[in-house]
């Protein structure tokens, strides 16, 4: 009697966006939970995630995101994760910083001006009937979760409807990340060619004030600091050679500048790290900051910048 409304849907394999689109298909309620099978959700998420289709009414909420807590090396019982330690793997404690980054700093900035293109697939909310209109998940693109959204907000500002995308700064879900460099190496690649897939199948959206701020602001950014970024810093390596073929080079001009955007790079990573424990405290044992080296700031900036290139095709 426990799961007497729980359906089993048993088809062939078609990949995720198959899969949702088929969970679509059958829903009965008006809003839709994504979830990937290896999350772990807090008992209070549902409520949290659902509350601002509720709060909104001057706006329709199309879509609602929450931040994703890394799972590795956490006391996990009964489903729900009871002690939160830093994974002991150097690459885990680097995208711990780089998950603070980016929901608590990148995502939540992104929320307060309506801006946001993405919601991770891991755990997002959206309103069937509109995910219904615009056709659901795109099969053909390995990032069908920031396609969907931008095909979303899309859809809204072409028919001139005042809509949000919605996010909750609370940790609600939680998932293991990768701890080698293979398995990191193949999920990145695949957020940076679904980005690059959903940029280019939208290119109608740039600089295009028909679409509001998604098409001046978000877009443009999307498309320069994240489609580009790697041709533009390849361009500066390559630029700087040639200065010091030419006997251009300026080397107090180039450490200043290597100077200021490590000193950034740790100054965005120290308060995500700050707000976290001032805001959420999830991580009470003090021994878990000394695991991610702020104790150490000459090691703190090498952190702080490993985990800035990791984001280059993160989770932002």
């Amino acid at each position: 009697m426990s799961y007497r409304r729980l359906t089993v849907i048993d088809k062939e394999n078609g990949g995720k966006a198959d899969a949702l689109n088929t969970g679509i298909n059958i829903a009965s309620l008006e809003i839709l939970a994504c979830i990937d099978v290896d999350c772990i959700l807090s008992s209070e998420s549902i409520t949290r995630m659902v509350r601002p289709f509720m709060e909104e009414t001057n706006r329709k909420v199309i879509a609602v995101g929450g931040v994703i807590g890394i799972a590795n090396n956490c006391d996990v019982q009964d489903g729900t994760v009871t002690k939160y330690r830093i994974p002991e793997s150097q690459l885990g404690k680097f995208q711990v910083i780089e998950y603070f980054r980016a929901f608590l700093m990148g995502r939540m900035a992104w929320s307060r001006i309506n801006g946001l293109m993405l919601i991770s697939g891991a755990f997002g909310f959206f309103k069937k009937d509109l995910v219904r209109e615009v056709g659901g998940y795109f099969p053909k693109t390995v990032g069908e979760d920031m396609e969907l959204i931008v095909r979303m907000r899309r859809y809204m500002e072409e028919q001139q409807i005042p809509y949000k995308v919605g996010f909750v700064p609370d940790p609600l879900c939680w998932t293991e990340v990768p701890e080698s460099e293979e398995i990191l190496s193949r999920q990145r690649n695949r957020w940076m060619r679904g980005t690059i897939e959903t940029l280019q199948l939208h290119q109608a959206l740039k600089l295009n004030p028909k679409y509001g701020l998604m098409g001046m602001i978000s877009y443009p950014f999307w498309s320069v600091f994240e489609k580009s970024a790697p041709i533009l810093e390849s361009l500066g390596m390559l630029y700087t050679l040639i200065l010091l073929i030419v006997g251009d080079f300026s080397a107090v001009y180039f450490f200043s500048l290597l100077v200021m955007m490590y000193l950034l790079s740790l100054l965005v990573s120290s308060f995500s790290v700050l707000y976290e424990q001032i805001a959420f405290n999830h991580y009470k044992d003090k021994k878990d900051l000394k695991k991610i080296n702020l104790d150490d700031p000459n090691r703190a900036v090498f952190d702080s910048s490993k985990s800035c290139f990791l984001g280059a095709a993160g989770p932002f």
